[in-house]
């Protein structure tokens, strides 16, 4: 049986999921176009973002502890831009060429638009106990965080002409998502166990 919470936590997250989809083609093509890593990284996590909201849409009407194992499932996506990130990063360690600065810039800017209003939708939610809000949560806080550190790598790029920044940015964006599952699968975890009297 639903809520008044879980309904309008499912009609913010499908509205955050749709964004994410639609942003991810943007990034993904850029990151494509200019070699970038970490935008790379950011566009498959808008992909994961989009899946995480997706799942947790269909899952808040279920049971506690049928959420909770779909908080481990999310906890395991939320490592696949993580190990996306990475291997782009090796990838590209040997040739580090820069991206180019203003599509990254420009798309960066456009990433942390969408990120910050999907972590503003997702706010009132965050208090929520279980891990399927809190996935959400993370996701739109730590995208944001990702998009500001991809700027900064842009503006690294156009003072050092390097590709390093932005390769570092890309493998900083993976251990945040590490930091995230590993938050979401102890919050699903706490749901499975039961209270102690």
């Amino acid at each position: 049986m639903t809520t008044g919470q879980d309904t309008a936590l499912r009609r913010s997250v499908l509205i955050v999921a749709v964004l994410n989809l639609g942003y991810f083609g943007v990034e993904f093509a850029v990151a494509q176009l200019i070699g970038s890593v970490s935008l790379f990284a950011d566009s498959v996590d808008f992909l994961e973002d989009a899946s995480i909201n997706l799942l947790i849409f269909v899952a808040v009407a279920w049971s506690a502890r049928a959420r909770s194992y779909v908080g481990s499932v999310l906890a395991l996506v939320i490592l696949v831009p993580a190990i996306a990130a990475v291997w782009t990063a090796i990838v590209k360690i040997a040739n580090p060429q820069p991206p180019e600065v203003v599509p990254l810039t420009l798309t960066a800017l456009g990433a942390l638009a969408i990120n910050l209003t999907c972590a503003i939708i997702l706010s009132r939610h965050r208090a929520r106990t279980g891990s399927l809000a809190r996935a959400a949560w993370l996701s739109a806080r730590n995208d944001a965080l990702a998009n500001v550190a991809i700027i900064l790598a842009a503006l690294l790029t156009l003072l050092l002409a390097s590709g390093w920044p932005d390769i570092i940015v890309g493998l900083g964006i993976a251990l945040l998502n590490i930091g995230a599952a590993r938050e979401v699968w102890k919050a699903a975890r706490e749901e499975r166990t039961p209270p102690r009297a």
